[in-house]
């Protein structure tokens, strides 16, 4: 057995030992058991080194060991996981909302040979100054290959040292032959609010109304991250200053993010009350409430209606705030039950800071005090001491339920992603081409059903508060 190999993991063994012996003259039965458990691993270890079919270098012990970890955190429940360094830089940005990049999109492209493609650039950036467009073949970056890389990979080599370089070989329509873009990284912020489409005379600008002769607003949010919160709060100021009577909130497909951004998202729009509450077995049970400073459409008696879009895709701190909001009376859910994702999960850092393990360590709860975490057995909500086994998640208002189809859902997602593009005549001297468009030959235009009947519903109360009071 090589001793370099196995150092760090019989380190680990030989301190759990040494720490047995100092603590106890006679170990106790639980510190014997993480003995037992620790030995285990070093076992299995040996026996593949010493027996496996094929030599095994040190990175795909690594693997294995990092495999055995996530396995068994899998068998707990799907959130907890063991994070990698690699994988932890990538959380971190997310949870940051910025990176050193060049501000694109990209994916793997069926409809264009499978190819990495430019889904979008980001406004402002340098990919978008260079004039790389939406629908772009990237071929080669730095030189290399694209075709044998994967998406991290690709996003990896794209992304660096903000101030350094990366040379990406473009193909595009109309292009003869693949021609190299030098774009030079910067940081990249990636917002987190957005509207529905953008201007027509300004592509940097959202347009942030849907009804503009109601004067019905729409926001949506695409996850929940460190400054979520404080770009919410300068666009709803904006919206008040623009004359908004209605608001349509959109979470629709957000997976969540932070709890943090979550209180402080529902702390926007209300002036009392509680937002959410958290428990757990080893967790200390903490309550959050709102305050009355800083809140936002709620003056007295000019109150303005609020609409909050969920799906089934719609998780973990999205139910935080549809719940708080609907538990307090503050807005209407419209769209699809959510789905069901109440459980918290704390970041242990490791491996001195390099890594993490995030791990389920207490429970959501709504105002109301109902479960929103689904649990995949019934015996894990008598364990929770929840009576009901179909109390979870967040329910649409009366009345205001959508029934969707997959083919529904599906169409949704291409629509929306296919309105996010940016469309934009390139730099002086850069050919353009047109950008690819879904292919909706034999289908009626997509008609958003959910936003529909929320502008209705807003209408509605918008005009209960008669008309609007215009400058001359």
């Amino acid at each position: 057995m090589s001793r370099r190999n196995l150092f760090w993991i019989l380190s680990i063994a030989s301190v759990a030992v040494f720490g047995l012996a100092v603590s106890y003259s006679a170990p106790t039965r639980e510190k014997d058991h993480d003995y037992e458990l620790v030995r285990l691993v070093v076992d299995v270890l040996h026996e593949v080194r010493q027996k496996y079919v094929v030599d095994i270098d040190p990175e795909r012990e690594r693997r294995l060991v990092e495999d055995m970890i996530n396995g068994g955190l899998e068998r707990l429940d799907p959130h907890s996981q063991y994070i990698n360094p690699r994988e932890y830089k990538a959380f971190d940005k997310q949870s940051e909302g910025k990176f050193g990049g060049i501000g694109i999109h990209v994916g793997y492209d069926r409809n264009n040979g499978g190819r990495l493609t430019v889904i979008s650039p980001m406004l402002g950036t340098p990919a978008y100054e260079a004039g790389i467009l939406a629908g772009d073949t990237i071929v080669k970056i730095d030189g290399k290959p694209t075709d044998a890389m994967r998406t991290n990979e690709a996003v990896d080599s794209i992304q660096g040292k903000p101030g350094s370089s990366v040379t990406l070989t473009i193909l595009r329509e109309g292009f003869a032959e693949p021609r190299d873009y030098r774009v030079e990284r910067a940081v990249i912020k990636v917002p987190t609010v957005q509207g529905d489409i953008r201007r027509a005379d300004d592509g940097k600008q959202w347009e942030w109304f849907v009804d503009k002769p109601n004067d019905i607003a729409y926001i949506r949010i695409s996850t929940f991250g460190k400054n979520t919160a404080a770009e919410l709060r300068e666009v709803v100021l904006q919206l008040e200053k623009d004359g908004a009577r209605g608001l349509i909130l959109d979470l629709r497909n957000n997976p969540g993010g932070l709890l943090k951004a979550a209180v402080e998202v529902s702390d926007l729009f209300l002036s009392a009350g509680m937002i959410v509450s958290t428990k757990g077995r080893n967790y200390k049970d903490e309550s959050y409430h709102a305050k009355a400073e800083g809140t936002l459409m709620s003056e007295p008696g000019k109150e303005i209606p609020i609409a909050v879009l969920v799906n089934r895709f719609s998780a973990s701190a999205s139910e935080i705030v549809s719940a708080a909001l609907q538990d307090n009376k503050r807005a209407v859910i419209i769209g699809e039950r959510t789905y069901g994702k109440g459980s918290v999960q704390n970041i242990i850092l490791m491996e001195n800071d390099s890594s993490a393990l995030k791990l389920t360590t207490a429970s959501y709860w709504r105002p109301s005090g109902k479960n929103i975490h689904r649990f995949p057995d019934k015996k894990d909500f008598e364990a929770a001491k929840i009576t009901d086994p179909d109390e979870w998640g967040v329910r649409p208002d009366t009345g205001l339920e959508v029934k969707l189809t997959d083919e529904e859902r599906l169409d949704y997602l291409v629509w929306r992603n296919e309105r996010d593009v940016i469309r934009v005549k390139p730099p002086s001297g850069v050919d353009a081409a047109p950008t690819p468009q879904h292919d909706q030959k034999g289908k009626k235009p997509f008609e958003d059903r959910v936003m529909k009947t929320a502008v209705e519903h807003l209408r509605k109360e918008v005009a209960k508060a008669g008309p609007a009071k215009r400058g001359a």
